[in-house]
């Protein structure tokens, strides 16, 4: 079962082991001689797209899906991280959401929508001269169910983060001793992982929460998920600001922006937020 996930203080960690990593990072991306990176603008990928930039200079292109299932701010923040550091940046468009077998949201809904990315990015590629693709997989993510890593593996998406040994806490560390605004993100998802499995995945649902995950944002929430339930809307939020999301007045505010948003019901979970939720109901987890 997905644990309690919350936001700390950067964990010290040794200096010299990060730099060691950092810099077989950069050979490794040095090793490529020009790359496509898969870029969302979180945590992972911002850096990845930023010391691709560092090793290889223009030969570097961070690409991100304008698809409906990112939020357009994060879209937007994407944008803004590329022009501050420089990155050649492109969009392209994802059309997932055409894929019956995506929709459908089965529990390897993931694969498709990572297959239709890597696609796209392999069709764009002989427009760079023919770069390697990569994306932001880190260590940590591969004891998690995670099927867009098989994807990957079918296009020959290589991982650069894996192969350089770094893992969450280190990446963050380095994002932040790098000066990147993006060290201490909070961890996110597309908007299609907060649709329970077999509940078919369309714009419509996947606006409602997008909406619904905007206003909490205003609200001054930073560690949450809506969780897309039909008529029902679960509310997932850091176990560290849940005092604040139990005062009768936040409780009546909430519900009222949600049944604002079509929801006929709006629960509080008093789990909290975890990473991969949904996933709780598949076999094994």
């Amino acid at each position: 079962m997905a644990g309690l996930v919350t936001l700390s203080p950067p964990v010290p960690l040794d200096a010299a082991s990060l730099r060691l990593k950092e810099e077989r990072l950069f050979g490794i991306l040095r090793s490529l001689g020009s790359v496509l990176v898969a870029y969302s603008g979180g945590t992972d990928s911002a850096y990845l797209a930023w010391a691709a930039r560092q090793a290889l200079g223009d030969a570097a292109v961070a690409v991100t899906a304008d698809s409906p299932s990112i939020p357009a701010s994060h879209k937007r923040d994407a944008v803004a991280f590329a022009q501050q550091f420089g990155i050649r940046h492109e969009m392209i468009p994802s059309l997932e959401f055409e894929n019956p077998a995506y929709s459908a949201n089965n529990p390897d809904r993931c694969f498709h929508c990572k297959d239709e990315l890597f696609r796209r990015m392999e069709e764009i590629a002989p427009q760079f001269e023919g770069k390697a693709i990569i994306y932001g997989v880190n260590k940590d993510d591969l004891g998690d169910y995670r099927p867009g890593q098989g994807a990957a593996q079918q296009h020959g998406v290589r991982a650069p983060l894996v192969e350089a040994g770094l893992t969450k806490a280190e990446i963050r560390e380095l994002s932040r001793l790098a000066g990147l605004p993006t060290w201490d993100r909070p961890a996110a998802a597309c908007l299609s992982s907060r649709i329970p499995y077999g509940t078919p995945v369309t714009p419509e649902n996947i606006r409602q929460v997008e909406q619904a995950e905007e206003e909490l944002k205003a609200l001054g929430f930073r560690q949450f998920r809506v969780r897309h339930h039909t008529e029902m809307a679960r509310i997932e939020i850091a176990r560290s600001e849940m005092e604040k999301a139990l005062s009768l007045e936040m409780c009546d505010r909430i519900t009222a922006i949600f049944k604002g948003l079509g929801f006929t019901y709006v629960a509080l979970d008093l789990s909290g937020y975890r990473q991969g939720s949904m996933n709780e109901v598949l076999p094994g987890r």
